[in-house]
């Protein structure tokens, strides 16, 4: 993108009119007229603004010389720079005696309006330059060694400090949007409360309602401690707007410490907010240790080996249309095999708990009294419940 470029040049002359009372052209290094008071001279070549370019310097325009010169007009034209270098020029239209005390600030506020235009996009730019990094990154996506540490270089990132993929998830946008008039704006919100003050959080939008933060894991500077994280994110949670305290959840995935792990620790986050969500759906924050075991086991899903885990308790899913089986071997897992607890949770006799404890073992031919036998069929229940 030009340093000089039309939109620049009309908040120039948009500006600097407004204040001067007259005419203000914007050239651009070639010194096409890129900005004017007078719509018609724009994309005229001005070659006043050629001859403030190849002697940089200022040029005083008479009436007289300027009957000589095509697309030209009484007033002075001055060089524009940017970072040492002719970028255009700022030419005004007048009496020389009259604009020339205006010549200078003129100069100089055209320099500055270049100057914070180009620092906004060069910001955007590295914004979305560190956004396409961390994306990167969660999605395993890592160029060669050499140029992924150049790239981290340029972005002011350490690739040396361990990191932990956490996602927020803002729920209900359309209402979002309808209620408030914050709308996707809600994850930037977020997002600057998540730098701000600074915490070293590398931070990037995965989609329209969700973020990822890839949070230093090493808290105490020594071991990954997830219940200190976890005390992170109640304060978080505390210090978020009401508008978004009920649409927020949080999703903390597990520790992985190299630069490779960190697109596990991502899917671990996605999958424990996901399962959370199925599991406690009232809950804010779900973490991978709460979840860890169907987490794990949530690769299985679709795998010939989940196939197999899960092909008793399927038996058990075909036959037991009401759930009362199924819900019979839930509470028995749970109270690890005691019958009597068993039965008190269901609220039912001892009788009727065995009776269906062998009605689960005719149909999946499983001895659930044995260790492997229960802990089959629970893991199939994990695999296909999920």
């Amino acid at each position: 993108m030009d340093v000089l470029d039309p939109a620049i040049a009309m908040q120039i002359v948009s500006r600097t009119m407004s204040i001067l009372g007259h005419n203000v052209n914007v050239m651009n290094s070639r010194g096409v007229i890129l900005g004017s008071g007078d719509n018609l001279r724009i994309g005229a070549v001005h070659e006043g603004a050629l001859l403030a370019i190849t002697q940089n310097r200022v040029v005083e325009i008479t009436a007289e010389v300027a009957s000589g010169l095509i697309g030209v007009k009484p007033g002075i034209n001055l060089p524009l720079h940017y970072q040492g270098e002719i970028i255009g020029v700022i030419g005004i239209t007048g009496e020389f005696k009259e604009i020339t005390p205006y010549g200078q600030l003129l100069k100089m506020t055209a320099e500055m309006i270049v100057e914070q235009a180009n620092l906004q996009d060069n910001l955007q730019w590295e914004n979305r330059q560190k956004e396409a990094f961390i994306l990167q990154l969660v999605k395993g996506e890592l160029p060669h060694k050499a140029q992924l540490t150049e790239w981290a270089a340029q972005l002011g990132v350490s690739l040396e400090t361990p990191r932990v993929a956490a996602i927020i998830e803002v729920s209900d946008l359309n209402a979002s949007v309808q209620h408030d008039g914050h709308g996707a704006n809600n994850l930037k919100e977020i997002s600057r409360l998540l730098q701000h003050p600074e915490r070293d959080n590398l931070v990037a939008m995965t989609s329209l309602n969700q973020l990822v933060i890839l949070k230093p894991a090493l808290l105490d500077g020594k071991q990954w401690d997830p219940i200190l994280e976890s005390t992170r994110i109640d304060s978080l949670l505390k210090r978020l707007p009401a508008h978004l305290k009920d649409r927020i959840k949080i999703a903390l995935g597990h520790y992985f410490p190299s630069i490779e792990g960190i697109a596990h620790s991502y899917q671990t986050a996605q999958e424990t907010l996901s399962i959370g969500k199925q599991m406690n759906s009232e809950e804010r924050k779900y973490l991978f240790e709460d979840y860890s075991l169907q987490v794990l086991l949530s690769g299985l899903k679709h795998n010939w080996r989940g196939e197999v885990l899960s092909s008793h308790y399927k038996q058990l899913q075909s036959v037991d249309k009401k759930g009362v089986l199924r819900k019979t071997l839930a509470a028995y897992t749970t109270h690890f095999g005691d019958l009597q607890h068993c039965a008190n949770a269901l609220h039912i006799h001892r009788n009727t708990l065995r009776y269906r404890l062998d009605k689960i073992q005719a149909i999946t031919h499983v001895d659930i009294h044995t260790l492997d036998g229960l802990f089959s069929l629970y893991l199939g229940q994990l695999i296909t419940d999920q």
